[in-house]
Formats: C-alpha cells, structure tokens, sequence
C-alpha cells in the first residue's frame, strides 16, 4: 500500500468534518416516525386502572404455597381471541 505524502493534516480533518455534517443532517432526517393507528391506541395508557395489585399478591400467595392452577383452555381462547382481534384490525387497515 502506498502512502501519499501530498494529503495534508488539514484536508483530512475537512472530509472528517464534512462527513460528520451529512451524517448528522441524514439523521434529522430520519427521526420522523410516523405510528399507524393500533401502535398510537398501544402507547396510550387508555385502561391505566387495570392493574390490580391486590390480585397480584394473592396470585402470588397461591403460587408460592402450591395452591395455583393453571386452566390451559382458559390461556388458550384468550389467546386466539386476541389474535382475531389483531387479525381483524390489520385487515381493516
């Protein structure tokens, strides 16, 4: 590899420095996001009241003394239901 001599110091660090201004007017750029409408209704806190703490702790009790079960049915065709729900959203879209 050859070095050559003629590059000085000073335009080095003007290519440096104009490399930093594109990236940095490229990055401005790109900070506009645009949400679709089920990501907006996801940050809202809509049903901030849902969170039972109370329940929690019992859940937790139970656990811890064996006496918790779990109803897979139950997990189950809440979770197909949320995935219609998600589905039918997309479609709509």
């Amino acid at each position: 590899m050859k070095i050559d001599s003629t590059t000085t110091t000073a335009s080095v660090l003007g290519e440096t420095r104009n490399r930093a201004a594109i990236a940095r007017s490229t990055a401005s750029a790109a900070t506009e996001v645009h949400l679709s409408e089920l990501a907006a209704q996801l940050q809202t806190p809509g049903d901030a009241g849902a969170f039972d703490s109370g329940r929690v702790a019992e859940i937790r009790q139970a656990i811890a003394e064996g006496r918790f079960t779990i109803n897979a049915e139950a997990i189950a065709e809440r979770l197909i239901t949320s995935a219609s729900e998600l589905v039918a959203v997309q479609q709509r879209s």
